[in-house]
């Protein structure tokens, strides 16, 4: 045919193209996209994030088969998480944390029978409440995983463990830090 139709197939297709684009930035556009510790994000106490986070008082990890080298990082991490180095505010809300450490042998030396690597798992259960109303706020569940290779020198061993027990409890406390402010910022 002529170029006529060809001018109108790529009209059509510039229409549909613009027409998709616009639905889309429609639908998109109750979506909110905000800094979770950003300056301008308040809650509904008007606070910001990180000023409810610095307001929590950490209560003494309870432990069930744990070590306190584990629990010790654990409460470290969370406290550098929630104050980052700032002036202590008054408390107005308490953290529970109950921990479970577990330690499984996932790998076996070949024609030795002694294990080649653990895993060392941490499980907590976490409790938010209001100092003020002693309501609960918020709970959750959380767990961590690391694993470490096992040789014939019993200082690495060790080593090794401890290294294991502090990477899962950094990642415990990184994961409740996240959902507490998550909690934090949808109260906005």
């Amino acid at each position: 045919m002529s170029s006529f139709d060809g001018k109108f197939r790529s009209r059509r297709q510039f229409v549909g193209v613009t027409l998709a684009i616009t639905l889309v930035a429609a639908g998109l556009g109750g979506c909110q996209v905000r800094p979770l510790y950003g300056s301008l994000d308040t809650t509904s106490g008007g606070s910001t994030v990180p000023d409810e986070l610095a307001a929590i008082e950490i209560d003494t990890i309870s432990k069930r088969h744990a070590n306190a080298n584990a629990i010790r990082t654990l409460y470290n991490e969370l406290t550098f998480r929630f104050e980052r180095g700032a002036e202590r505010p008054p408390k107005r809300f308490r953290l529970k944390v109950l921990a479970d450490l577990n330690e499984a042998e996932v790998g076996v030396e070949q024609l030795a029978d002694v294990p080649a690597a653990y895993n060392m798992t941490i499980n907590s259960t976490f409790v938010l409440s209001d100092i003020a109303t002693d309501t609960t706020m918020m709970t959750g569940k959380s767990f961590a995983t690391a694993s470490y290779d096992f040789s014939d020198q019993r200082f690495a061993n060790l080593r090794a463990k401890r290294d294991a027990e502090e990477r899962a409890a950094k990642a415990i406390a990184q994961d409740i830090q996240a959902r507490i402010a998550g909690y934090f910022a949808s109260q906005s």
